[in-house]
């Protein structure tokens, strides 16, 4: 019989640790009934979770933010996410004119602009330079040690940054203030032969982000080396990259096969529309990071040993996957799902359960899961990344 407390509650909308099987009890102290409304399949998770699956997912609105006059930061790493030991991220904003100053890394830095449009700058140990406008959709790519700038352009940018390091952070970068501002004048006035009230100005630390002019247009800003320009483009566009499309959604795969020049890091651009599904799946190269642009999804991950774990994600969280494990995500919601899935590898690569199924001999698949003809004849020797049948949209969540 319901107790008055579970049926007040109940009433009232509030959701509770209870399956449709019966198993749980209501949670009546206290508690955050909006995170739980967020992640329903982590407050009642589906009864094949099991085992011990680490945490994998983490919300860039629990990250700190860094603000500076000329745009913000926050990040995630290791520090945040401990199971996202390949990859860490930044998501950045700049204002109109607004700076992130002229520095490099000991890591290769992949970014994808998600908001307005940037200028960026670099010169590669040839003396060879690149200069070039991103928008909405676009990449850049900057290999370890090449030193780079990004600004906002008259619209200002959002964008996020992923680092082939799960322990990087981006506000332990190598920075030309930085340098500067502990190097002693006379070492800088014996460098570039000026005298060393020429540095009477310099910033005292790191300045990290500030805000500038918006800058000319590119033709005004081009600056010609003796050397050449880089010769493997710094900017990819995936957005304008023809997609795989398959029935439920769509994918664009960018690596050094298209974009010769990102050596370290592999990406794909999932679409999944309404109830359909990104397939069950595993990367047989490297563990996987995600970040979520838009709608809602639900992703169980299988670590093997009977160990499955089901989170729930929107735009804005992060989501990981180690290596080789079995997963899929779901859209959940009411609108397309939008998600970046990226590898620390030269290559995108990914293992398609159906695929392995249909090219198996029949009869050893039918005898191992004791299937019949109803599975086996539906397998598909295509892989579909995005899959999704008329009347077969997915498993129901039961409270």
């Amino acid at each position: 019989m319901e107790s008055p407390e579970h049926g007040s509650a109940r009433k009232a909308g509030i959701p509770q640790p209870i399956r449709s099987d019966g198993a749980g009890n209501v949670d009546l102290g206290p508690r955050d009934v909006m995170r739980d409304r967020e992640n329903p399949d982590m407050f009642i998770p589906p009864v094949t979770d099991n085992g011990l699956i680490p945490n994998l997912k983490f919300s860039f609105s629990d990250a700190h933010m860094q603000l500076n006059h000329g745009g913000w930061s926050r990040e995630v790493t290791v520090r945040e996410l401990p199971a996202a030991t390949t990859l860490a991220a930044v998501n950045m904003s700049l204002t109109p004119g607004g700076v992130r100053e002229l520095h490099w890394h000991q890591q290769a830095e992949w970014s994808y602009m998600l908001l307005g449009s940037a200028r960026i700058t670099a010169v590669d140990q040839n003396g060879r330079n690149f200069i070039a406008d991103i928008g909405p959709g676009d990449l850049w790519y900057f290999p370890p040690g090449i030193p780079h700038s990004i600004q906002g352009l008259a619209e200002g940018c959002e964008f996020l940054l992923v680092f082939d390091d799960g322990t990087f952070s981006d506000l332990n970068t190598l920075s030309v203030s930085d340098w500067f501002a502990h190097t002693p004048k006379e070492v800088l006035s014996a460098n570039f032969g000026v005298p060393p009230s020429a540095f009477d100005y310099l910033p005292k630390d790191q300045v990290y982000i500030y805000q500038d002019q918006v800058p000319g247009s590119l033709q005004s800003q081009k600056v010609q080396s003796p050397f050449g320009e880089i010769p493997l483009s710094f900017k990819h566009r995936l957005l304008a990259q023809p997609p795989l499309k398959t029935p439920g959604g769509s994918v664009r795969i960018v690596d050094s096969s298209n974009f010769p020049i990102s050596r370290t890091i592999a990406a794909a651009l999932v679409e999944i529309e309404p109830g359909a599904i990104r397939e069950l799946h595993w990367h047989p190269n490297n563990d996987e990071w995600q970040y979520y642009l838009a709608g809602e999804g639900r992703m169980t991950v299988f670590g093997g040993n009977g160990a499955a774990r089901t989170f729930n994600y929107r735009a804005g969280d992060v989501g990981y996957v180690p290596f080789a494990f079995g997963h899929y995500i779901q859209n959940t919601g009411t609108e397309t799902l939008w998600f970046l899935e990226m590898f620390k590898s030269d290559r995108f690569a990914d293992v398609s359960l159906n695929q392995w199924m249909a090219l198996t001999p029949e009869e050893l698949v039918s005898s191992n899961l004791n299937a019949g003809p109803e599975l086996m004849d539906a397998l598909r020797k295509v892989k579909w990344p995005v899959v999704t049948y008329p009347g077969y949209g997915g498993p129901e969540r039961k409270a």
